[in-house]
């Protein structure tokens, strides 16, 4: 008979405890970097490229590391590595004070940490398809693990101010590294070649990204490419405007939290109601909903609309999360699922890039008005996905 310890260690166990660090460095980043950076002496349009340059790497690196994942043995060996550079990463911020120095150092942390996340994605989407189980439930452990960030550890802004900035990334990120050794294996045991089974089976299918790269296919990781660039501006300048706009500093962390968690009541639903909605479909809501949140917050409303307004990130980034992840685990295979992931984050973190360069500067003559910027950028998204649906009918896509 089993023992209660062994029926509780289940694969999708154990992605979920380290799911649950995946995003808290970076939800303590989100409510301490930018008051930190403020406090330093440095101006929005430097706060911008502050945010931007980690993109930029992100955007050149993402596709090579989830090649190189791809071809490991298994992906938990590639979470261990990028987790543990991730932990040693951010240990100089405790030396350096000016631009330049923050800059590369900052750089450097929040790509190591940006790196982690389509690698993980990939390997529990794949392993919960061939185990049977809810992707949405192993997931939404990640948004839980970023609600108690920025919801609870943001509230020692109030305690320590952003002097602890530095200490709480370091630590949350030596955690994370930590527990990806408790991972488990993702791939399916690999099947030892025989004479029988090769001649039954032939060869192995070979498959290349560059074969999916239609414009059918490309137009939806586009789309919710721009409307996640508002979601990164969020992280990059929200606390920061809302603090500046006298919103009180116990009010930031909730704010923050009280979005991750609509999106993780929504991926813990997902099952029931997820597979009634076609993958594209998903994205169109995203983008209509990211078009509504973005536009009433370039009106800088009072506290009780923000709270509105960033209930609807389960929308505007969840659901659009959601339809990017199984549109491209629909049209891709194990082969090159990391490296898939990986192009759709490059597109993501080059929407980012030009969103908080661009918004910075926005930020510094309009104010909370910049934010007409992804009011913009929500109605290309939509542009982009009904093109898409246009050239291959909803008949036809998955």
């Amino acid at each position: 008979m089993p023992s209660v310890l062994s029926r509780w260690d289940t694969p999708e166990l154990r992605a979920s405890i380290y799911q649950f660090m995946v995003y808290v460095p970076g939800g303590v980043a989100s409510v301490f970097l930018g008051i930190w950076l403020s406090e330093h002496g440095l101006p929005a349009d430097q706060i911008g490229m502050i945010n931007a340059l980690p993109t930029l790497c992100l955007l050149l690196l993402n596709i090579v590391v989830g090649r190189i994942a791809d071809r490991a043995d298994d992906w938990r060996s590639a979470l261990i590595v990028i987790s543990l550079l991730s932990a040693l990463a951010p240990l100089p911020l405790y030396f350096v004070s000016e631009f330049w120095g923050i800059l590369l150092i900052w750089a450097l942390c929040a790509t190591t940490n940006g790196l982690v996340a389509p690698v993980i994605d990939a390997a529990t989407v794949r392993m919960t398809r061939r185990n049977g189980t809810d992707f949405g439930a192993v997931r939404a452990w990640a948004t839980v693990g970023y609600i108690f960030a920025a919801a609870g550890l943001g509230l020692l802004l109030n305690v320590f101010g952003s002097a602890a900035f530095v200490t709480l990334y370091v630590v949350t990120a030596v955690i994370r590294a930590a527990l990806a050794y408790v991972l488990p294996r993702f791939r399916a045991p690999s099947i030892k070649p025989t004479l029988a089974n090769a001649t039954a089976e032939g060869p192995a299918p070979t498959s290349r990204l560059r074969d999916s790269l239609q414009l059918w296919f490309v137009l939806p990781l586009v789309a919710f490419a721009l409307v996640n660039s508002s979601n990164a501006l969020i992280g990059g300048f929200a606390a920061l405007l809302w603090h500046e706009n006298g919103v009180p500093s116990y009010f930031l962390g909730p704010l923050l939290g009280i979005a991750a968690t609509g999106e993780a009541i929504l991926m813990f639903a997902w099952r029931r109601f997820g597979g009634r909605v076609t993958a594209r479909n998903m994205i169109l809501v995203c983008a209509m909903a990211g078009l509504l949140r973005f536009t009433i917050m370039a009106f800088n409303p009072p506290v009780e609309v923000l709270f509105f307004t960033q209930m609807l990130h389960a929308f505007s980034f969840g659901i659009g999360y959601f339809g990017v992840v199984h549109f491209i685990a629909n049209w891709t295979n194990e082969a090159n699922a990391a490296e898939a992931q990986g192009f759709a984050n490059m597109l993501n973190m080059g929407a980012a890039m030009a969103a908080l360069i661009v918004f910075g500067v926005l930020v510094e003559h309009f104010g909370s008005y910049a934010f007409f910027y992804s009011t913009v950028t929500a109605l290309a998204a939509i542009v982009c996905v009904l093109v898409s649906l246009r050239i291959r009918p909803p008949k036809e896509a998955r």
